[in-house]
């Protein structure tokens, strides 16, 4: 099959577009056709080595977030059968999805959503699955609550204003002014420009705090959050223990694969209240400028790469 792999840590042009062995799958395991897939920042960062626990072996193929249709099934998997249209976030330590084919474990996919097409569909489950659980499961947020989301423009911020307005809560966002309009067509009701404005001298009263910055951002952050108030965070927590004795819940997490809550997302979607939000789709070939763009952090939604054409697209 063709893939995106790379042999070696470091920047986009590690990125080789080549043949690569078909993968082979475990009994508790589907074959998917790749349709198209989403990339993430962790794709650039384990590229570059920096994410320790997911790195492994050379060649690697990267890619974790899909959209296809399943071509095999193990032995031992329930409920699927060859044909059935699917998306997920599969394990980021094995082989990902700049491919052809990927080997994804049950638990990995759900059934795909269907008033969306594939290349659609392949940006949802990582950054969705980070936004419905950073703001629900880890942040507790409430029907009425004021949440705070910093880079609400990106692949998770997109979902994660859009589900805080499904729940009902009152959304604030951090963003640059080219993003003003857009952030308030999704639905925010206060957008903050970074460039212009320190959010932490205008915001107070904040129930939750959805952070994928880290740094400074999540520092201030600390002062907008009332007492009891969880700061979540996709990049890690600094000095929890001083965050704690200010009477802030800090939280650092990294999306989990769950049927379910794909299910959820499908629902949603296909209800027509969230929308995913497809910024460029580029060939699978192109991999490396797909990087070159995600790296520099002015990315609306989600950029993905193009394995099949379709139809009716």
């Amino acid at each position: 099959m063709k893939a995106v792999e790379i042999h070696h840590y470091g920047g986009p042009e590690e990125l080789k577009y080549e043949e690569a062995p078909l993968p082979a799958i475990s009994p508790d395991e589907v074959l998917v056709k790749i349709y198209a897939s989403g990339v993430n920042p962790i794709d650039y960062k384990i590229r570059q080595g920096s994410r320790s626990k997911e790195n492994g072996h050379f060649p690697r193929i990267l890619g974790w977030d899909f959209s296809g249709v399943i071509e095999k099934v193990g032995d031992n998997v329930v409920g699927w059968k060859t044909g059935d249209e699917v998306y997920g976030r599969p394990d980021p330590s094995r082989d990902g999805t700049y491919a052809e084919y990927a080997a994804v474990k049950v638990g990995e996919f759900g059934r795909k959503p269907v008033s969306v097409d594939h290349k659609a569909a392949s940006g949802i489950a990582l950054a969705g699955l980070t936004a419905l659980q950073g703001l629900f499961e880890h942040g507790r947020l409430q029907e009425g609550d004021r949440v705070l989301i910093h880079g609400a423009a990106g692949g998770v911020g997109t979902f994660a204003v859009q589900l805080a307005k499904w729940k009902g809560a009152y959304v604030l966002a951090t963003s640059s002014a080219r993003n003003a309009l857009y952030l308030e067509e999704l639905g925010v009701d206060e957008v903050i420009d970074y460039e212009k404005e320190d959010f932490s001298q205008r915001v107070t009263d904040i129930d939750v705090v959805l952070d994928t910055r880290g740094g400074k951002t999540q520092e201030d952050s600390i002062r907008v959050l009332k007492p009891g108030g969880r700061l979540v965070s996709t990049v890690g927590i600094k000095d929890a223990e001083t965050i704690r004795s200010k009477g802030i819940v800090p939280v650092s997490f990294m999306a989990q694969s769950r049927t379910e809550d794909l299910r959820q997302l499908s629902n949603l979607i296909d209800s027509g209240q969230l929308i995913p939000v497809v910024s460029q789709i580029l060939p699978l070939k192109d991999a490396a400028e797909a990087h070159r763009l995600l790296e520099q952090g002015h990315t609306r939604g989600k950029i993905i790469l193009q394995v099949v054409e379709e139809n009716n697209s």
